[in-house]
Order: C-alpha cells, then structure tokens, then sequence
C-alpha cells in the first residue's frame, strides 16, 4: 500500500494561517493527518510590563474577530488577580455584546466561510423559482423572504456574475464536485440566504457597537465594570438594540435553523456514517448566568462520547505541552524553536519528535479536548440544561437524528444554529433584567477602586465561552506590571498538534477515516475543518515576510 500526501495551505477563508496535511491511501481514505499553525502568536511578549489596566486594549488585538471576547477575557483576568467584584449591570452589558457577537458570528460562519462547502453555486443557475418556494415551505411554515420575485432576482445576481467573469465571492470552489448533494432549488436557497447574511451580519454589528463604542475592537470595557453607562440609561439606545436583535431572531428562526435542518436532511448518510467524527472528548467552562443561579452554558467534560458521565470542569488539570510545536521548555516556560521544513515544502512529521506547527497542545487530564458551540450543546444537554433541552430536542426530532449524530461535520453545523437559536431567546432576558434594574435605580456600572492601593503582586486567569469554545487568559503581575500572560483560545484546542504521546487533536482526529472522491479537489477536507470555525489569527502573530530572524523570545506563563 503507498502513502501519498495531500496539502491545503492556507485551508480557512479568513485570515489564512492553517495548513493541512493529510496522507491517503490508494483508496483515497486518509491514514493520517496534520493540522500546522503557520504563523507565530506574540501576544504574550508584547503586553510584557504594561499596565494591567491596558491588557484588554492590547490583548483584543489579538484578532480582528474575535476582539471583543479576548478584550473582556483580559479584562475579566485583571479583574480575578485583583479580586474586583463587577457591578450586576455591567455584567448584563459586557454579556449583551457577547450574545449579539455569538449571533453574528455564527451566521457568518455558517453562509459566508462554510455553506460553500456544500452548496454547488453553479447548479443553482438551473433552479425554478417557484420550486424553491415550496422547497423552503419544507423547513419553517413561513421561510425568510420566500418569494416567487426574490429568487427570481437572486439568480439574475448569480448570472451577472457569471457573465462578468468576475465571480467574487463565489470564485475557486469545487463547482460540479460529485460529493454535492443539494438540488438546484436548495442551493438557490442557501444562495438567497447568504446575500441576506451580507446584510444580516453588519446590524447586528451595530447592536455590539451600542454598548462597545464600536466593532470591532470596541472600547468601553474596563477594569470595575463599563464605561457606556449613557447608552444603558438611554430608552432610544436600548430600543435601537432591541430591534436588532428582533430582526436577528427573526432570521436566525426563518432561515438558519431552517437551513441548517435542510443540510442534516440532505446529508444524511453522512451524519449516520459519523464523517468529520473527532475523539469524543468535549470540554466547556460554562457562564454566563442570570436570575441567580442559572447559566446559559453548563460546565463539564466529556470523555469518549459518555454523555451520561458528565464531569466537572476543573480549571486545575489543564497543562499545555510544545514537544511538537515551534518551540521548547516546560508548561512554565517555553522559548521559540523554529526547524525548517523540508526541502519540498513539506512538514517534517516523519519522527515522532518533529516539530510541526506554531500552536501548542493543551491538554485536559492528559487528554485532546473539542472545544466549542458541539461541546457546549452536548454538555448542557447532558446535564439537562432546562435553558437549551427543547430547542435540542425539536431538531433532533424534525430530522430524525439522535444526540451523538451531531458529533460530526454537518452536526456541529447543527449545534452552532441550535445554540444561535436559544441565545436569541436569552438575550430579551437579559434586557428585561437591565430594565428592572435602571427602574428600581440600580445604575452601577464600575466599581471603584484605587490602583495604588492594590497590591503590587497578583495572579489572576478567566475562563469564558465565546464563540468558538473555551478562551482562557491568565496574567502574573508583579510591582503593578506584567510579568507574564498567556492565552488558550478555541482553536488551540481544537488545532492542537499531536504532541509526545502521539493522541491527534480535534482537527486531526476528524480527518483520519476520511474518504476523498478527488485527490486534486479534497473537498471533504474542507468541510470537515471549516465544521469547526478555525481562526488561526488568535493562536499566530508575528512573521517577517522575508525569511529573516526578527528576535529570539521567551514565553512565561504562570507557575
């Protein structure tokens, strides 16, 4: 039997970054794989001795995406070291961005970075118009723009684009790949739906901009709480939120979910066949509570797909290892150790010490974790969330699918639209909360404190879901400035390299069992790494376009 490599560089539609290797048979089934991080991450040398209170303004540069969830993770870290307790309502604020950030989020990953995967633009040209409007009847009682008119103008879109040659968005796909099996009239719709989202992802932006100034990057977290206290006490501003978030729910219900019922329908045999089925181990830190006790998000960790033993969280079992990526020490300390690739470009992956990518690999007592909307969903399912457990149920029920067929490609689809859905119904929560707050004169927004009467020395760590999975930021502070900082995003769990005890992380596990129908065009390959929302831009940094060596580094994390 001979091997043959195939390589994807850079696999992602955003930000670039992630290169895939994997290595096929003569079947075209893959035997192994490799997830590389291509560029080196700095953030942690370049908030060194700053002030503590700067770090979200710096660590939210960390991403052009996901700005907000690592400005509130560093603010949040700062917080812990010093032991300031936040006011209620800029709890309820900095959560009102969040939740408008998961929506936006998940609509574009879903339409613009990963619906391509599976829906042939080409084939749509065909479609009729009026069969698409029966077709999409099949999902939701009363679909999202579903016209006669409207589909008829979303294929004059799409044939002016192919007239001009210019097709924009929709160029370099895998058009006519045999793996394709939406109709005519289901790409027409998906199709419609993505121009939709266009529009779709930049109000909700706005909603984010209400209580952050802006977006990205927003300005008015800070550490004790928030700065946009106008816009809370202000009816229009609220009201401006509400309306968004109004229409967002109005698309998330009547074109999301349907959409993402449509592709567990259509692809079937493949969620049954478990394709893009990683490890079984899922891991969430859970948060983001009201009315008390209650939480959005239930922690724990699965092991092996036992969604009946559900363990607790700890924060305390995590470690983080480099012996197969870029650099070298212990889980303290770590320094930058680049080796070259080989000399046709490949990684060097032959040896079981070979260093292969930017990322390191955390690790959770020992073992890979999933991270992210799948692992939150399976988790407070299994831990009988009242909060999620119906809107689980009625998709598992309107598409004949059970809870472990959601553990795939199309299934974390699935799972970040269900969790899209149950966020919008949480958020008007979240506002009825903040209004009964300003109506009884609760209108904390910072706690006050002196900088100088803190102490000197202090360590502190957040853990927060954001839209991808489990961030974590920890900071060492020491004479009022940083000692050290790390940061564990999302895609470093879910990118990890194999390390020294050989166990693949999510992305690599998925891949193996893998079957390609076109070696030239390894479409499956996409679909399976984009099901995870990769965004390599939180893990790499720093790169010199020329070759030449910028600095020699050295990374302390907490001891």
């Amino acid at each position: 039997m001979s091997l043959k490599k195939i390589v994807i560089d850079p696999i992602t539609r955003i930000e670039g970054h992630l290169r895939i290797e994997v290595e096929v048979d003569d079947d075209n089934v893959v035997r192994d794989a490799w997830a590389s991080g291509q560029l080196f991450r700095g953030i942690e040398i370049i908030l060194k001795d700053r002030d503590p209170r700067d770090a979200g303004l710096l660590a939210g540069r960390m991403c052009g995406v996901c700005t907000n969830s690592h400005f509130r993770g560093a603010v949040t870290c700062v917080e812990d070291a010093y032991g300031l307790e936040i006011p209620k309502n800029a709890e309820i604020i900095r959560n009102l961005m969040a939740m408008a950030l998961f929506i936006q989020d998940h609509v574009v990953h879903f339409y613009h970075l990963h619906s391509l995967d599976y829906v042939d633009v080409t084939s749509a040209l065909t479609a009729d118009p009026k069969m698409t409007s029966k077709e999409a009847h099949k999902y939701h009682e009363n679909p999202y723009r579903n016209s006669h008119s409207h589909y008829e103008e979303t294929l004059k879109k799409l044939d002016n684009f192919v007239k001009s040659g210019k097709l924009g968005p929709f160029a370099n796909g895998y058009w006519g790949h045999k793996t394709y099996k939406l109709s005519a009239e289901q790409n027409l719709l998906l199709i419609s739906h993505y121009l939709e989202a266009l529009k779709f992802q930049t109000k909700v932006s706005k909603a984010v901009a209400i209580f952050g100034a802006k977006t990205p990057h927003p300005q008015t977290l800070v550490v004790g709480g928030i700065t946009s206290v106008a816009d809370m006490l202000n009816p229009q501003r609220l009201n401006e939120y509400l309306f968004i978030m109004k229409e967002a729910h109005e698309f998330v219900q009547r074109a999301y979910l349907p959409d993402a019922k449509l592709l567990a329908l259509a692809y079937r045999d493949e969620i049954k066949a478990g394709v893009g089925r990683a490890n079984g181990n899922y891991m969430s830190a859970g948060g983001y509570s009201f009315e008390d006790e209650r939480k959005l998000f239930c922690d724990g960790v699965i092991h092996n797909h036992d969604f009946a033993n559900v363990q607790d969280f700890d924060a305390s079992k995590i470690t983080e290892e480099v012996d197969r990526a870029w650099y070298e020490g212990n889980q303290f300390e770590f320094e930058v150790k680049y080796t070259d690739l080989n000399s046709d470009g490949s990684l060097k992956t032959e040896k079981n010490d070979d260093k292969y990518s930017w990322i390191k690999a955390p690790r959770y007592d020992k073992q890979p974790m999933e991270t992210g909307p799948l692992a939150r969903i399976l988790i407070s399912y299994s831990k009988k969330n009242p909060l999620i457990i119906s809107f689980v149920d009625e998709f598992l029920e309107e598409t004949n699918l059970e809870l472990i067929d959601l553990c795939t490609a199309v299934g974390r689809n699935a799972a970040r639209a269900i969790e899209s859905s149950y966020i919008c119904e949480y958020i008007f929560k979240l506002v009825s909360e903040l209004l009964q707050n300003v109506k009884y004169y609760d209108t904390d927004t910072w706690k006050q404190y002196s900088f100088d009467a803190l102490q000197s020395e202090a360590q502190g760590k957040a853990f927060l879901e954001v839209p991808r999975g489990t961030l974590s930021h920890f900071v060492n502070i020491k004479g009022t400035k940083i000692e050290n900082y790390s940061v564990i995003a999302p895609t470093t769990w879910n990118a990890t390299p194999k390390n020294f005890d050989g166990l693949r992380g999510a992305y690599e596990e998925a891949l193996v069992g893998l079957k390609i129908e076109d070696r030239s065009k390894p479409l499956e390959v996409l679909r399976v790494i984009h099901s995870f929302d990769p965004c390599l831009a939180c893990a790499v940094h720093v790169i010199d376009t020329k070759g030449k060596e910028l600095g020699k580094y050295k990374i302390s994390s907490l001891k």
